[in-house]
């Protein structure tokens, strides 16, 4: 195994795509390009694999050990990898756990379980349960993945307990989708004994997120606009207002082009923008997810076309 590289909760870190070929395998040579394109965007903090934007549902244990692996390869001692965990059996989740740290990830993502969907906001005991099965099978730092509360999302106090109770949850990828409360989730995290950071997955609304007081962000956007995502959080970080405004000027269209109802659809659109801007050279995705229709393809296109995005400046290949 590689000597591992230090991860720091924090800056910029785009979540890749998992690209498929025509039969629906795992296309290799297509991931090994695609994360290379995402490693070449300087000034990122780590990437993250197997998460939602890599269609994570649809990957069995063995292809996510596959996918891992070769992450490792193409980006060790260049950037550290964050990977997903992502089970609804907490056993699961810590065999993934423990499987990832053996093959050399810096730091691990935890979905919540889809199986606490039906009133586990009612039985805290039961996340309790799930992180603590996770903590015993890895030393990772842990980034925990704060849902809306509508959905899988933990109340604040939860929340906060879970972060006091176990120590190597460095950060909360905070997707609770309400303005109001993602300041309290920053304001209450950072105010913890043992200080815990966010990182911003509130990609429809990025500047106003990070303006908040964010540590960073974790994004599946950042597939496709890592770079202007690196350019805004330098922006906010330096306290240049109409710079991030500018910027964010330009992601405002990428953001109607990927997050739109169905939502379930984002990713799907960012991989038909990279096959656009010339990345990618298909644009497969796993049932039950299907194939855009070529008037919503045409459409990112365009919208691509005015957030400034072509084959010459996407990544900031060019000036």
């Amino acid at each position: 195994m590689t000597e591992q590289l230090e991860f720091l909760p924090q800056g910029v870190i785009p979540a890749c795509l998992m690209p498929f070929d025509s039969d629906l395998q795992l296309d290799i040579p297509a991931y090994r390009r695609h994360l290379r394109d995402l490693a070449s965007v300087e000034g990122i903090s780590a990437i993250t694999v197997n998460g939602h934007a890599a269609e994570i549902h649809a990957l069995s244990f063995q292809e996510q050990q596959r996918t891992l692996e070769v992450a490792v390869n193409e980006l060790a001692r260049r950037v550290p990898i964050v990977t997903g965990i992502y089970a609804d059996s907490s056993l699961e989740a810590a065999r993934v756990a423990r499987m990832s740290e053996e093959m050399g990830a810096n730091a691990l993502l935890v979905l919540p379980p889809n199986s606490t969907i039906m009133g586990g906001q009612l039985r805290p005991e039961m996340v309790h349960e799930h992180f603590s099965r996770i903590t015993d099978s890895t030393e990772l730092p842990l980034i925990l993945f704060q849902y809306p509360l509508v959905s899988l999302g933990h109340p604040l106090e939860t929340l906060l307990e879970l972060c006091r109770t176990f120590p190597t949850i460095c950060a909360v990828k905070d997707w609770c989708n309400d303005p109001a409360l993602h300041e309290i989730h920053i304001r209450e995290l950072h105010s913890l004994e043992r200080p815990v950071r966010v990182l911003s997955t509130h990609s429809s609304w990025l500047l106003s997120s990070l303006v908040l007081g964010c540590d960073g962000l974790l994004s599946g956007a950042g597939s496709v606009i890592a770079n202007l995502q690196v350019a805004l959080w330098n922006a906010v970080r330096s306290g240049h207002l109409r710079e991030a405004q500018a910027i964010n000027d330009q992601i405002y269209w990428t953001v109607r082009a990927f997050y739109r109802p169905p939502m379930l659809d984002m990713h799907n659109r960012m991989k038909e923008a990279l096959v656009l801007l010339g990345r990618l050279e298909s644009a497969h995705v796993r049932p039950p997810l299907v194939k855009l229709t070529k008037e919503e393809i045409r459409e990112i296109g365009q919208l691509l076309s005015r957030a400034g995005l072509d084959e010459r400046t996407v990544y900031g290949l060019t000036c």
